[in-house]
């Protein structure tokens, strides 16, 4: 007999296809992070620390929330530091929602939402997006009740990259002032949307955010939450005092002194990088949703055979399928000179 409760027994566990990814042997554009080393200044920062004699003393964050709050527009008080942005993800979930509970996932989407919900034992709602119509605002929207404690909106989504207008997640806000509304903005340096401005507006907002995807960082893990003080201080009390490590503070204090050398990567993707792979599949007539971020959701006609195509020239990307089961291929858009020699194997595939 299990000593778990029966609801976690059943769950699979969420694991990604990580292992065997050498950035020395393959081109890696199939977890949409950095394809490039992260900014000499960073690394520099970690040598340092590293060096300081100091690993053995618990974290000590000094002025990480006031740096970041700069960044983003908004007060000190509005932001908390979490271990990546799935962490962030884990405790708004935990802290809105009781057993039984109601949360909105339109889908397909990241899974750690749903893994998430399935830990609290949330009754999931799963409106679909579509190429079409994008995010389901309306189905949203109508399928809310005096149940639904959280409403996710990935923006842009992953996989298909689908952007949600800052005046249509108002809009949800309002029309479920009870529930939690869960803005993921992991991409936001690629997509330069925010409803970051709208928290005193809609207190019932809440950012996740991270500096894995275009800062480099995602494996030392540091996300934050921005959202009406009231709502981070309630989450303080969730989150444990060392639950961020010190080497994350590090790296992104640094990121911070220059943000310009981080970020010159972004111009390089979104103006270069993208419109190249877009022009190439769009001359091909392959079919591909508009995306908002650093990848884009291809369906090639054969994507099995693609897919091994590219691993065998040391190119991985990532399968997704859509709701219909129709399997895709998400790419990560890296720089230039990447996106040239994807884009040759492709037209030798094709």
């Amino acid at each position: 007999m299990s000593i778990f409760k029966s609801h976690i027994d059943a769950m699979s566990a969420y694991q990604p296809p990580l292992e065997g990814r050498d950035p020395k042997s393959y081109t890696l554009l199939d977890f949409n992070e950095r394809t490039i080393d992260v900014a000499e200044p960073v690394r520099r920062a970690l040598e340092d620390f590293i060096n300081s004699g100091r690993l053995q003393m618990y974290p000590s964050y000094g002025d990480i929330t006031d740096r970041i709050a700069a960044y983003c527009g908004v007060d000190a008080g509005q932001v908390m530091i979490t271990n990546g942005s799935d962490h962030g993800i884990d405790l708004i979930i935990r802290s809105a929602c009781r057993e039984g509970d109601e949360i909105i996932i339109p889908g397909p989407s990241f899974a750690m939402y749903t893994q998430c919900a399935q830990i609290e034992n949330l009754s999931i709602v799963e409106p679909h997006y579509t190429r079409e119509g994008g995010y389901p605002v309306e189905e949203v929207i109508a399928s809310v009740t005096d149940r639904t404690r959280v409403i996710i909106i990935s923006n842009p989504n992953n996989p298909c990259g689908t952007l949600v207008a800052p005046e249509e997640i108002v809009r949800i806000a309002k029309a479920a002032p009870g529930a939690a509304i869960l803005v993921d903005e992991c991409y936001f340096e690629y997509s330069k949307t925010t409803v970051a401005d709208r928290l005193v507006e809609c207190p019932n907002i809440l950012i996740t955010r991270t500096f894995s995807k275009t800062w480099g960082l995602p494996s030392i893990r540091l996300g934050y939450v921005l959202s009406a003080t009231e709502n981070i201080n309630a989450l303080l009390c969730v989150r444990g005092p060392y639950d961020i490590n010190q080497l994350a503070v590090v790296a992104v204090d640094a990121a911070l002194n220059s943000p310009e050398v981080t970020l010159s990567y972004v111009d390089e993707v979104m103006q270069v990088s993208k419109p190249l792979l877009e022009a190439f599949l769009d001359e091909r007539g392959i079919d591909y949703w508009p995306s908002a971020a650093n990848y884009l959701w291809v369906f090639p006609e054969d994507p099995v055979a693609v897919n091994q195509a590219l691993e065998a020239r040391h190119i991985l990307v990532r399968p997704k399928v859509d709701r219909e089961g129709r399997q895709g291929l998400r790419m990560t858009v890296g720089t230039e000179a990447q996106t040239r020699a994807l884009v040759g194997v492709l037209e030798d595939i094709f």
